[in-house]
Parts: structure tokens; sequence; C-alpha cells
């Protein structure tokens, strides 16, 4: 227990992480109670042959009993129920520190005989059209399982009963019991990448018939391609380094060729996820250059009713003008004084009507040259 250090015993608090300012759980409202511990179980050659009713029972178990293994499923544990857990099964303060804060990102960590693995599994949300991601940490000792879930996904569950019904990979011991959680994290990628897919093609459809909100639609999926890249990553990496180890820690031939088969689902799984997240940088290529032709489109039109406006302002104003012409001839011979050039005159009024005309005419054609009329 030398390993599990500064910690302290039963309900006493130790002194705060500093990781704990990035735990998101503390913004989280209160979730319905649910029992920390989901199930505690001995099993021997295959078969599961105890209840424990504590995990200091299934710790006793283990040590009169050589050749069981246990295997404790925990549903977002207390702090003093980690601290309880690490000191019983000697499991590494950082190991135990991460397990406490959450949030990390998927790994594998040996600290002598104990391997310490992330995953973040995945769900896709129909309703909401949404990917939600959980986060589960398994501890795998030599005769013991400890998985501690800050999330409903995955479901463990059915990996407990999967396993249970089969006995000859169960009897394999932790190993197998974490290659049952990893395939099930790995297969529930599937319907994931299947809604990705679909909301992809929606959007495509959306960025052609020009939808002005895809935008912001394109925006989230990419944020949410991103974080399921990040989810799901380093498990080819991880994946291989447990094929690599197999020999040193006694994983069969057949367990190796499982942990193969779900290296090569995780490595579908990630070149799907970089396809999809070069199809929505080519859609935000394609959407912005459909608005910016669309926005010249605009301009051109816009550009084409002004010149247009512009041509009918230039025909009004050259007919005013010239319709202006004889109304100031006319204003001005109509003016009533008597000593005024040609009143007398007999040509007066003729001269008058010639001189409108003349304007006119040459008004007409001043402009008419200029394309006003």
């Amino acid at each position: 227990m030398a390993r599990v250090k500064g910690l302290r015993r039963g309900g006493e608090t130790r002194e705060q992480a500093p990781e704990h300012s990035m735990d998101p759980r503390a913004a989280e409202e209160e979730a319905p109670y649910r029992p920390t511990v989901i199930d505690n179980a001995i099993y021997q050659d295959g078969e599961r042959v105890d209840n424990p009713g504590s995990l200091a029972d299934a710790f006793d178990r283990l040590k009169h009993e050589p050749g069981s293994m246990a295997w404790i499923g925990l549903y977002r544990p207390k702090e003093w129920e980690l601290v309880k857990l690490a000191e019983e099964f000697e499991l590494h303060e950082l190991a135990l520190e991460d397990a406490i804060v959450g949030s990390q990102r998927p790994k594998a960590d040996r600290y002598d005989d104990t391997l310490f693995v992330v995953l973040r599994a995945a769900r896709y949300l129909d309703d909401v059209e949404e990917v939600a991601f959980g986060e589960v940490h398994v501890f795998i000792g030599p005769d013991f399982v400890i998985t501690v879930r800050h999330a409903e996904a995955p479901d463990l569950h059915a990996v407990r009963k999967r396993m249970e019904s089969d006995p000859e990979l169960l009897r394999q011991g932790p190993q197998a019991v974490l290659y049952a959680i990893l395939d099930a994290v790995v297969d529930g990628y599937a319907p994931v990448v299947a809604g990705l897919q679909k909301d992809i093609e929606e959007i495509e459809a959306e960025v052609f018939s020009g939808d002005p909100s895809v935008s912001r639609r394109v925006y989230e999926l990419s944020g949410e391609v991103i974080e399921f890249q990040r989810a799901t990553a380093p498990l080819v990496g991880m994946i291989n380094g447990f094929i690599a180890g197999a020999a040193k820690y006694g994983v069969n031939d057949e367990l190796q060729s499982y942990l193969r088969d779900v290296a090569d689902h995780a490595i579908t799984v990630t070149e799907r996820i970089s396809s999809f997240r070069q199809m929505l940088q080519n859609i935000l290529i394609v959407n912005s250059t459909l608005v910016t032709q669309a926005q010249n489109d605009e301009m051109a039109r816009m550009t084409q009713a002004s010149i247009q406006q512009g041509e009918e302002v230039k025909k009004i104003s050259a007919w005013a003008a010239i319709l202006f012409a004889p109304t100031l001839v006319g204003t001005i011979y109509g003016m009533n004084f008597d000593h005024m050039p040609e009143t007398h005159w007999a040509f007066g009024y003729p001269f008058a009507i010639v001189l409108m005309a003349a304007v006119c005419l040459i008004l007409y054609m001043v402009f008419k040259r200029r394309d006003w009329l």
C-alpha cells in the first residue's frame, strides 16, 4: 500500500489536486442517484462464483483464493470511495488522480503490475443530432479488473453478460476483460459514424439549396468531428502496444487475434473520421464560394439596376432641359414691360417661336450625340 501516497482512509478527504479546477463534473447538474458499485463479482475458471457485499470482501477473497479474479464496476464514485479502493488494491496515486479528476485523454499507463487505461466512448443522439461522449477508466491487475464510469456510455453491463456467457474467453483473465471493453467501445463508434455521415449528407444538400444557417451547422459538426477524432486517434497505437507486449504479460495468440480485429475496426473508424473532417473543410470552402458568388451576382444585379436608373435619369434630365429652353424664352417674352426689345416688332412673335424651336433642336442634337436620348 506504500504506492498510494498522500491518501487517507475512510471518508476523510485529502488535499485537493490542482486538476480539480479542470473537472467539468463540478459544473454539471446533480445526476439522479445510482449506487456507486454497479457490480462486484468474483470469478474462477471463467465462472462467476461469488458476489461480495463490499470491496473489502472482494479484496479479502482474492487474498485467500489464488486464481480468482475480481471484476468491480463503479459509476461516478465519490473521491473517498476511490481512495479506499486504491488502498485495498494498491493502485498508483497518479492513476487514482486521473480517475478522480476525469476528463482525461485516451491513454494506457502501466504502473508496476497494474495497467491503467482511459477510453472515450461515444453515442449518437438521434433526437438532437449530436454526439455524446462518455469516459471509462479501467484498472487491470494480475487478478482484478476495476472499471470507473463517468457517463452512461459505454454499457459495461452488456460487456459483462457477454463475457459470462463465454467462459472460455473469460478464463483468460483480466486481459480478456480489457479486450471485451475495448471491443464494446470501438463497436459503439459505428452508429456515431453513420449518424455523422447522415448529417454531412444533409449539410451538403443545404449548402446547394442556399440555406443561410448551414455555416453554423458545419461549424458545430466540425467541432463534434474533432472531438470524436481526439477520442479515437490514440486507440490504434494503444492496441498495438497491447499486442506488442502480449508475450510479456501472458496474452495468448487467440486473444492477440481478437485485439488485432479491434485494431482493424479502430483504423476504419479513424480513417472515416479523417475523411469527415476533410469533407467538412471542403463543404466550408464550397459554401464560402457559393456565398461569394451569390454576393457578386447580387452586386452585379444592383449595379445593372443602378445603370438602368442612371439612363432613365439622363433621359428625364435631357427632356427637362429641352422643355426648359422654350419655357425660359416664353417667360421672358411674356413680361409686360413697355420698353423691351422686339416688343412692338412685327416679327417678334415668329422670332420667339423660331428661337425656342432652334434651342430645343440644338439641345436635342447635343443630348442625342451624348447618348442621353
